[in-house]
């Protein structure tokens, strides 16, 4: 748990996911099309990628990834991420979060 949150609060956007994942890989894309260049940690290619799993499934993310940390605070895995970018909400968290400039 305490890696999760360490991980997650070094850079303004954090996404915990893993290469096989379709949604991460939506998620990845998403952020990227609006200039934002999150940390991204592939849990089935880090050692101690099923321990993060864990912790992350204990802070509620079910399905435990994609995982996104915005500004250091979970935001949620795709479904709430998308419902954000589709209500409009998701860009105002990015610049509050220093993640977007414009």
């Amino acid at each position: 748990m305490d890696r999760v949150a360490k991980l997650a609060s070094q850079k303004a956007v954090v996404i915990f996911s893993k290469s096989s994942c379709c949604m991460c890989h939506a998620i990845k894309r998403l952020f990227y099309e609006q200039g934002v260049s999150p940390a991204i940690y592939e849990l089935d290619e880090d050692a101690r990628g099923k321990e993060m799993e864990w912790a992350l499934m204990r802070l509620g993310c079910n399905p435990s990834v994609p995982a996104v940390f915005i500004g250091g605070k979970f935001v949620g895995s795709a479904n709430t991420v998308m419902t954000l970018q589709l209500n409009g909400s998701l860009k105002k968290l990015l610049k509050d979060a220093g993640a977007l400039w414009l």
